[in-house]
């Protein structure tokens, strides 16, 4: 046994818990394991098993997050120059998932019978829903019912707007859409035959000039507002711009991507296409894609400092306590914008973008996949480290 220690000797030991979490680290093992329980059906024997946790961010279990990245990497990988058109034939369901599914069947036949009964069906729905994430975690794709979880249909109404296209926007080219996913195929003069693919990067337009740092050069005059609902929107206007894609090409192109901020915080994409696509198309395509989004008028400020709206509880809405109005509820204000309106915002790609043609195999193709999976493991705010004081306090105000 050591002998009397001083409090210093003392902190300088390591922690027990510190230690393994380390060693695990070190070997490849899940720093937060969940512990199951499997029982044989025949016997009725329980055995306990230890599953890893999956997490996908470094900052919950590392393992498990490399983890992750390699199979994505590896994804990418085999999927990125296909020559051959897979099979996309829905494949039978396992044991795992026959048992989830049959779960899933009982359930809601139990909480059909209830509410025929009359009888309380929360416990059913609760219990529905958390069946449903069991099967999605299988690897069962699509949703079992039509019906919600209340059992009743869906009374949403979807909202129409207006499908014409602005006119403000370059015409877009279309194609039959031919049922393949593969590139064509090229010959060169000796006789060998390629197919490329391609690794596209796309970003959103300048909002004003930046320093190096990614802060404002002039704060007066950038137009941080646009920013933000290009944010919040550019997940919509990527599937735009992939549907739109799809139809100038001709056929189901399919692609493996990732978005990253830049140190403006603006989105940066990176996309690994299959089969090719000329420059000058991507061009047109990305001059003909945008996203309107229909938001109510946002302009004018109602309510501030001690002025502020007040709940009713029996009603179960906000009303203006100087004048008693009932205030409108945001699905109500997005149902009374009508057709004379103009979409709140537009958002479209920036015109600066990056193609380049990639071959399986090589060296290029082997760093775009390190570009793609980069931050994979990672949140959105680890990306970039704030250098100084000023950095941190514009990313601050910006989240």
């Amino acid at each position: 046994m050591p002998g009397r220690q001083s409090r210093a000797e003392r902190a300088a030991t390591p922690l027990a818990r510190d230690s393994i979490r380390k060693i695990a680290e070190s070997v490849g093992g899940c720093l937060r394991p969940v512990q199951l329980r499997r029982t044989d059906i025949q016997t009725g024997q329980a055995v306990p098993v230890m599953v890893p946790c999956g997490a996908t961010l470094a900052s919950i279990c590392p393992p498990c997050a490399d983890r992750a990245k390699a199979l994505r990497a590896a994804q990418c990988r085999e999927g990125w120059h296909l020559e051959d058109e897979p099979d996309l034939t829905p494949g039978r369901p396992d044991e795992t998932q026959e048992f989830w599914l049959i779960l899933r069947a009982e359930a809601q036949l139990r909480r059909d019978t209830a509410a025929a009964s009359g009888e309380d069906t929360t416990a059913y729905d609760d219990l529905i829903g958390e069946l449903d994430i069991e099967i999605t975690r299988a690897g069962i794709r699509g949703t079992v019912t039509t019906r919600s979880s209340s059992g009743d249909r869906s009374q949403r109404v979807r909202r129409s707007r207006s499908t014409r296209r602005r006119q403000d926007t370059a015409p877009l080219p279309a194609r039959k859409i031919a049922p393949r996913t593969v590139g064509t195929v090229f010959a060169a003069p000796g006789g060998k035959r390629y197919r490329p693919s391609m690794f596209i990067t796309l970003t959103c337009d300048s909002y004003g000039k930046v320093n190096d740092d990614g802060t404002p050069a002039g704060p007066a005059a950038y137009d941080y507002t646009r920013a933000a609902r290009d944010a919040i929107h550019f997940a919509a206007l990527f599937d735009r711009f992939i549907q739109n894609l799809r139809r100038v090409l001709g056929y189901e192109a399919q692609y493996f991507g990732g978005v990253e901020p830049q140190k403006r915080l603006a989105p940066h994409l990176h996309l690994a296409v299959r089969g090719s696509v000329l420059r000058s198309l991507l061009r047109q395509v990305l001059a003909a894609t945008y996203h309107q989004v229909w938001w109510p008028a946002t302009e004018e400020v109602r309510f501030a400092g001690d002025h502020l709206p007040v709940w009713d509880e029996v009603s179960g809405n906000y009303f203006d306590p100087a004048t008693g109005e009932v205030l409108q509820t945001w699905d109500d204000a997005l149902d009374a914008i009508g057709p004379a309106d103009q979409p709140r915002h537009v958002t479209r790609f920036g015109p600066e973008f990056d193609a380049q043609g990639v071959l399986a195999g090589s060296k290029d193709a082997n760093k775009c996949i390190g570009y793609l999976t980069k931050y994979l493991t990672k949140q959105v705010a680890d990306c970039h480290v704030p250098g100084d004081g000023r950095t941190a306090g514009a990313r601050g105000s910006a989240r």
